[in-house]
C-alpha cells in the first residue's frame, strides 16, 4: 500500500469508522491487509473516542492512518472527517464489522468504473453464515418500509443475486466517486447513526446520478456487532435518525411517526 502522500489521482481511500469495536476493527483491517486492493490506496480509521483501545490497536497495523475524534460524533460526522482527510478519487466507506475477501474490492471498483452514470456502488453483503442481507432498497417511505418488513429470505436471495440500479445501498460498504460525494455535500450530520446512507444516496440521485447494487463483489457483514456494547443507546439513536429522516423527507408523516413511537414507548 502506498502512503497517502503519494496517492495518484485514480487512487482509492478506504474510510472505516469505529467505536469501541476493537476485535472487529482488527479483523476488518487484517482482512484488508491479507487481500488488499490492487490499485493504489490508503486506509483511514476514524475512531469515535473509543475507550477500548481501538485506536491504539489500529495504529499498530502498518499502513493504517488513525484519525481520533474528540468525542463520539456519530457515524455521519466521522465519515465526513475521514473523507476530508483522504486523498483518493474513489472513496470506500466500510464498517468496522466487515470482512473483505481478496478481490472483492477490486471487483466492486471495476463495476463502478465501468458504469459511467453511476456515482455509487454497493456489493452483496452476507452474514457470517453466508446468508445475504437486504443491503439496498427503495427510498424510505411509509409504504416502502411496510413492504420491506415483509420480504422473505427467498425474495432477498433472488434480489441480491442480480445487478440493478437502486435508490440506496448500505453504508456498511459503499463505494462512491469523490466528485459525486462532494457535490452532494457529504453526509448530513443530523443523522447520528442509521438512515444516513439512504439520505446520502438520495442526495446523489437528486443530481441525476445513479446508485448501483452489484453481486459480483461479496463482503461479510457481522451485522451490528460494533454497536452490541450499547444496544439501548443504539436503539434510541436509530429512532432519532428515523424521525429526523421523516422530518427532512416526509414532513407530513413525521408527526404520525412520532405519535406511533410514543405509543410504543420508543421515543
Amino acid at each position: 500500500m502506498s502512503p497517502s502522500t503519494s496517492l495518484g489521482t485514480g487512487a482509492l481511500s478506504i474510510v472505516i469508522v469505529s467505536f469501541n469495536a476493537r476485535a472487529d476493527l482488527q479483523a476488518c483491517l487484517l482482512s484488508l491487509k491479507k487481500g488488499p486492493p490492487s490499485m493504489d490506496h490508503e486506509i483511514l480509521v476514524v475512531d469515535n473516542a473509543s475507550t477500548d483501545g481501538s485506536a491504539e490497536a489500529a495504529e499498530r497495523i502498518p499502513g493504517v492512518r488513525v484519525i481520533r475524534m474528540a468525542r463520539n460524533a456519530g457515524f455521519s460526522a466521522a465519515n465526513n472527517a475521514g473523507i476530508r482527510e483522504s486523498r483518493g478519487a474513489l472513496l470506500l466507506l466500510l464498517n468496522s464489522d466487515t470482512l473483505s475477501p481478496p478481490g472483492a474490492i477490486d471487483r466492486l471498483v471495476e463495476r463502478l468504473l465501468a458504469t459511467g452514470d453511476a456515482a455509487v456502488a454497493g456489493p452483496r453483503l452476507v452474514d457470517n453464515a453466508g446468508e445475504p442481507e437486504l443491503s439496498f432498497g427503495r427510498m424510505i417511505s411509509p409504504l416502502n418500509e411496510w413492504r420491506q418488513k415483509r420480504r422473505t429470505r427467498e425474495w432477498i436471495a433472488a434480489e441480491t443475486a442480480r445487478e440493478q440500479f437502486v435508490d440506496w445501498v448500505s453504508g456498511a460498504c459503499l463505494l462512491v466517486r469523490r466528485a459525486d460525494a462532494e457535490a452532494a455535500g457529504l453526509f448530513d450530520e443530523r443523522f447520528f447513526l442509521y438512515t444516513e446512507d439512504v439520505d446520502f444516496c438520495h442526495a446523489i440521485r437528486k443530481r441525476g446520478r445513479k446508485v448501483l447494487f452489484t453481486p459480483v463483489a461479496t463482503i461479510t457483514h457481522l451485522r451490528g456487532r460494533s454497536r452490541a456494547s450499547l444496544p439501548e443507546a443504539s436503539r434510541q439513536a436509530y429512532r432519532r435518525s428515523h424521525v429526523a429522516f421523516y422530518e427532512k423527507h416526509h414532513p407530513v408523516w413525521a408527526p404520525v411517526l412520532k405519535l406511533y413511537l410514543r405509543l410504543k414507548g420508543e421515543l
